[in-house]
């Protein structure tokens, strides 16, 4: 007899916590806020229609000084013979704006709801004064906060946060998290200015496609590019698999609903659902084959050309720069990957609002951004990141520290081939699954030191 699976609410455990929602809603009828309208499909090689939000008067916001620069470092002249950068790009993450008064979240820590968009305006303020213009700004997601759902606010909220960002002229790559998921369904994303993969690079032979023809729009949310010659930018997402943004009958979600919730090893004595694995969470994630198959693809092409690689996703994935409970699902699958192409110099992440560093024994940079919505008055959280010949610098503001990522040396002989081992290369060969018996086998096997 079939194991019969009960669904739970898509919602995240936190907003649970907290009593937004008591019913068991549809994630497509549950946008209160979102206009019905017809949505065109998505082309593969760009988005044939991006919709403008028409912004509207923004919330009084608390006043606050301009934030602390956090410790800077003493640059040093490169190998190249010049302190001139070759550009500079920005970050942040978790800005979660909503009109709605400070309040202690599921997490017992306090959450500034209206100064984050103040926050936010400092923070682009600052860009525009950088000696060197910034080339982009990666914004690593959960720019708007889930209770605005709930609130119904949810198109106002991103119309505000929207407006302030058209105060720079410098373009945002936009990463879905868990907040915009709450808030919208994909298709609705997919569709709107937090949909930046018209900006993309035009995929190259071998590379692949990350999008596909499908009834949800989108196989997964992912694209990169390249703003100056042997640096490479990958945006992924780590909601490819989630519970969070699908309709109920949509069979990614059924997929990833059916491993999540079939998980559980007990329940303790309050009855809470005890997962096999502590990131086995409905406001986490992870990455599917399709995506990892994709990534790879990218990493090759890299390598080939010994490119230099930031990887940016919303979740992190080393167990060192998070709590575990807010790990990718299957992050031990992404390191597996990245750590077999030496062209990666580091992964920027956001959803773990405190923040975190670790440099790996493959000597890749694992950054989790502090969040903004969690930076009080007087403070804030974002950098600016300078790219040169050997390294790169980023320079935090408030929150944020200051680290030097220096780039590891080219292994010896040609990259015609990736150095993958025979388990990884079986793992990302591109089966069309979502849940394929190895992504399930993976979730088990145990952390390593030498993973680390």
């Amino acid at each position: 007899m079939a194991k019969t699976v009960k669904r739970s609410n898509p919602l995240c455990l936190e907003g649970a916590r907290q009593g937004w929602v008591t019913d068991h809603i549809n994630p497509v009828s549950f946008r209160c806020i979102i206009e019905k309208r017809v949505v065109k499909p998505v082309c593969a090689s760009r988005v044939d229609c991006m919709t403008s939000v028409q912004t509207g008067n923004t919330s009084k916001v608390l006043s606050s000084k301009r934030p602390r620069m956090a410790e800077q470092i003493n640059i040093e002249e490169g190998k190249d013979g010049t302190q001139q950068p070759y550009f500079t790009f920005g970050v942040i993450a978790d800005v979660q704006y909503a009109d709605r008064p400070d309040g202690i979240s599921g997490w017992r820590t306090m959450r500034f709801y209206r100064q984050s968009l103040l926050h936010l305006r400092q923070a682009i303020d600052e860009w525009k004064t950088e000696d060197i213009p910034l080339q982009f700004v990666l914004q690593l997601g959960d720019i708007i906060d889930g209770c605005n759902a709930c609130l119904c606010q949810s198109s106002n909220a991103l119309q505000v946060v929207l407006k302030e960002i058209k105060n720079i002229d410098v373009p945002f790559h936009h990463i879905w998290g868990n907040h915009e998921l709450l808030n919208f369904d994909r298709i609705f994303l997919a569709d709107s200015p937090l949909n930046t993969m018209f900006i993309a690079d035009e995929q190259k032979p071998g590379m692949g496609t990350c999008i596909s023809n499908s009834t949800d729009c989108f196989n997964y949310y992912a694209y990169h590019f390249s703003p100056f010659p042997n640096f490479r930018f990958i945006l992924v997402d780590s909601y490819d698999l989630s519970v969070h943004g699908r309709d109920f009958s949509n069979p990614k979600y059924l997929e990833s609903s059916d491993y999540l919730h079939g998980n559980y090893q007990s329940k303790d004595s309050e009855g809470s659902k005890d997962y096999s694995s502590p990131q086995l969470k409905e406001f986490n994630g992870g990455f599917s084959s399709e995506q990892l198959s994709w990534l790879h693809n990218v990493l090759k092409f890299s390598d080939e050309r010994r490119e230099r690689v930031v990887i940016a996703g919303h979740i992190p994935i080393h167990p060192k720069t998070t709590l575990k409970t807010c790990l990718a699902w299957n992050y031990i699958d992404m390191l597996t990957l990245i750590h077999s192409h030496p062209s990666v110099v580091c992964y920027l992440a956001g959803h773990h609002h405190n923040g975190g560093y670790h440099k790996d024994s493959h000597g890749v940079y694992h950054v989790t951004m502090e969040g903004v919505i969690e930076s009080p008055a007087g403070t804030n959280a974002f950098a600016t990141v300078s790219v040169y010949g050997d390294r790169m610098v980023l320079n935090g503001r408030g929150r944020v520290k200051s680290r030097v990522f220096h780039y590891q040396k080219w292994p010896l002989g040609n990259f015609t081939k990736s150095p993958l081992s025979q388990e990884t290369a079986e793992k990302i060969r591109g089966a069309v699954t979502v849940l394929p018996t190895w992504a399930k086998k993976s979730f088990a096997t145990p952390y390593t030191q030498s993973m680390v």
